[in-house]
């Protein structure tokens, strides 16, 4: 599914209009990302939680010329699905 079919399924099931429904798929979205870019942890109850997760330093590889090379530290954001989303996903 892409960004337009999860604005076409929303504006279905609210019964809004699709610029309405695409304005609040984008409302939620740049919410997570702000709260995630101040790093805030955003819970869903029944869905999941987005988060902020550090990956420490490490050595890697140069993929063209094999070089050993260090990666440095940064941030990712992670989710993790609650346990509504998981029993959905598994068919219960």
């Amino acid at each position: 599914m892409r960004k337009q079919d999860l604005v076409r399924a929303v504006g279905n099931e609210t019964g809004l209009t699709d610029t309405q429904a695409n304005a609040a798929v984008n409302a939620m979205i740049d919410t997570i990302q702000a709260a995630l870019a101040k790093g805030d942890e955003v819970n869903i109850s029944g869905f999941g939680a987005f988060r902020v997760v550090e990956r420490a330093a490490r050595d890697g590889r140069n993929p063209r010329s094999g070089e050993p090379m260090k990666i440095g530290p940064r941030k990712s954001a992670a989710f993790r699905a609650g346990t509504q989303l998981k029993r959905a996903v598994e068919g219960s």
